[in-house]
């Protein structure tokens, strides 16, 4: 029989099972958020953890604040077996805390490494992608649809640029919603939540007219290269950003 461990899919309780795995020397065959379906020939366990409040203090300053955020990012990928990569890395980096991330030899730290990157990397570019609509109510609007559940990193950056303003921000892949509400971001799922305005202000049209003709205006039809711009804005993004969705 497969032993599989489970986690009830939040950052803190993984991290808190792999602890207990290299605190206890214990060796997982596999570890699986809830939602995974097992097989007939896996044995499902679930351990009940109760950790102290210190927890997180005490675990970053084991690894480190900058080793943390990189299994952070790694957490929030979509990687298969990423609790398996984060297992082996921890075991790791409680051994060398220092030199961990050099230790690019070590399989588990170079695919850490990898992972983080990507995630890294497209928080970033849907910084700049994501595009706000102004609803009827003044509320601000946006959808993303990112390939990693990168929506805490995005909300973080817009909490500091738009901290004046109500907004909401949807990741439609996932179904979750990020509301602001000019002091803290929540956090809801699509069942949870029913965005009841779905009509844009009267001023909304005029803006995104004037952003494309903007775009188109500024652009020099000679130097178009297609190939370049889908290198810097992959295609999977198109459908949210106002100056390019037209031409999909």
């Amino acid at each position: 029989m497969n032993q599989i461990f489970l986690y009830d899919g939040t950052f803190l309780s993984l991290i808190q099972l792999i602890d207990y795995f290299i605190t206890h020397h214990i060796r997982p065959f596999q570890i699986k958020n809830e939602q995974y379906q097992p097989t007939l020939f896996d044995e499902v366990i679930h351990l009940e953890l109760n950790y102290s409040s210190e927890f997180y203090r005490i675990f970053i300053e084991k690894i480190g604040t900058y080793c943390f955020h990189k299994v952070f990012y790694v957490f929030l990928s979509e990687e298969e077996n990423k609790e398996l990569i984060l297992y082996y890395f921890l075991l790791n980096a409680y051994k060398n805390p220092n030199i961990i991330l050099k230790l690019r030899n070590l399989k588990c730290v170079s695919e850490v490494l990898r992972i983080s990157f990507y995630v890294a990397h497209e928080s970033h570019k849907m910084k700049g992608f994501l595009r706000f609509k102004e609803l009827k109510s003044k509320v601000l609007y946006a959808e993303v649809s990112p390939t990693n559940n990168v929506l805490c990193l995005i909300t973080e950056h817009f909490q500091k640029r738009l901290k004046n303003e109500f907004w909401i921000i949807k990741d439609f892949q996932r179904d979750i919603y990020a509301l602001y509400d000019k002091q803290q971001v929540s956090y809801v799922r699509g069942d949870e939540f029913i965005l009841e305005e779905t009509d844009f202000s009267a001023e909304e049209a005029k803006i995104e007219n004037l952003w494309k003709l903007f775009y188109q205006t500024t652009g020099i039809k000679e130097r178009k290269n297609d190939r370049c711009r889908m290198n810097f804005m992959p295609k999977k993004y198109w459908q949210f950003i106002t100056e390019v969705r037209d031409e999909l």
